[in-house]
């Protein structure tokens, strides 16, 4: 199974960046999405269907153009789960998880602290969704988390580690609690494998960042202990440029 997540930054801005034939030229099995930005009413969803996704699932904010998650799949699921039944998070349209036979894969938004109320809510949102992973684990245990987390984990994992110490997406406390989300259980599938510098996911759209390769890696595809033996591997791909994200992929043997 190949998996990909991407962080698209608007949907439908994307669509006009020749995304589907990027997308079926990467040919992953499921595609998890953030931020699409979009309901399922505002897009031709015939276009997925026709580049080979039949199975296509949407969970969007309350707030139209805002936030909102979407998976699409080759492989029709076993279940579909909108949200988390928290409402506190479920507003903004951050989580949604097919389950498949031998894996569930969670497509994740979380939040951006940019400012004093929405890091409150970044923080309080983690905590929340710590609580229920480690509930939905005894549950599901094959199970992939992929998608935006705003959080760089290790000092590799941002341009510059000392001039953003301050920075939200790299504060000690947000670094910490992603130590610690891994320590529950999960494997950083591209950690995992490459242990290299300089790979980043986001880039800023100011200075030229990206052709600086001026990075943050923020977006991860997390995957229980438990599949330890079934990663095959992981890698980003940055040549892809229809956001300020970039995709990741996760390949998994059968």
């Amino acid at each position: 199974m190949k998996i990909i997540s991407y962080n698209v930054n608007g949907l439908r801005a994307v669509l006009n960046k020749d995304f589907i034939k990027w997308l079926q030229a990467a040919n992953p099995d499921v595609l998890l999405l953030q931020e699409t930005k979009a309901q399922k009413e505002q897009l031709d969803v015939k276009v997925f269907e026709e580049a080979g996704y039949p199975y296509h699932y949407w969970f969007s904010a309350q707030k139209k153009g805002y936030s909102s998650v979407a998976i699409l799949s080759k492989i029709k699921p076993n279940h579909v789960e909108y949200g988390t039944g928290i409402e506190s998070m479920d507003f903004e349209g951050r989580n949604l998880r097919v389950d498949f036979d031998k894996v569930s894969l969670m497509s994740l938004y979380l939040p951006s602290g940019t400012s004093d109320d929405r890091l409150d809510f970044k923080l309080n949102y983690m905590a929340q969704f710590q609580d229920y992973i480690n509930h939905l684990k005894k549950e599901l245990p094959n199970l992939i988390i992929g998608g935006d987390f705003n959080i760089c984990h290790e000092a590799i994992d941002i341009h510059n580690p000392v001039g953003l110490k301050d920075t939200s997406g790299f504060l000690p406390i947000e670094r910490q609690w992603i130590h610690q989300f891994i320590e529950s259980g999960f494997i950083d599938t591209f950690r995992y494998f490459n242990k290299e510098p300089h790979h980043y996911s986001w880039w800023s759209y100011r200075a030229n960042a990206r052709n600086n390769n001026k990075g943050w890696r923020i977006d991860y595809l997390m995957a229980s202990e438990s599949l330890k033996k079934r990663l095959k591997s992981a890698y980003i791909l940055p040549e892809a440029k229809h956001s300020d994200h970039c995709p990741i992929v996760l390949e998994l043997e059968d």
